[in-house]
């Protein structure tokens, strides 16, 4: 099989949203799960949002930041605050390719589709060019502005 310059192989070695699960002495069906924890990573990688990524796995935000801030919590911490990075980072990858090469959404006349209108985001890229990508909010106690 040709190796495609576009997609490498994926590389077997430790990722940096491996962690630990949080130790519970009592785990409920319904409860942080290492199952749920997980999921909870792989949905806050997602979609960069502590409040969608609770929702997704059916906990609250509040029990997710108890959960984070329990003895032996240190391995999540540092996976969810990589996997809120990415995610944040992705967002604004999407905004900004939404900026320059613009959407196309459809235009109806009387229930029936009769065209499309392509605009480009001009504030939106002025907003994403003027600044930085964002920061999420349990890094920038450590980045200096």
């Amino acid at each position: 099989m040709q190796d495609d310059p576009n997609n490498p192989p994926e590389d077997d070695g430790p990722s940096l949203l491996d962690f630990t699960p949080v130790p519970l002495e009592r785990v409920h069906h319904n409860g942080w799960t290492e199952r749920r924890q997980r999921d909870f990573i792989t949905a806050l990688l997602a979609m960069g949002s502590v409040r969608h990524a609770c929702r997704a796995v059916g906990k609250t935000r509040q029990s997710a930041y108890k959960l984070r801030e329990r003895p032996g919590a240190e391995s999540f911490a540092a996976a969810w605050d990589h996997a809120l990075a990415f995610g944040y980072c992705d967002a604004f990858d999407r905004a900004l390719e939404r900026a320059t090469k613009g959407i196309t959404t459809p235009r109806y006349y009387k229930g029936r589709q009769v065209g499309t209108k392509h605009r480009l985001d001009f504030r939106l890229a002025m907003a994403a060019l003027n600044g930085l990508p964002p920061v999420p909010p349990q890094l920038r106690k450590n980045v200096a502005r």
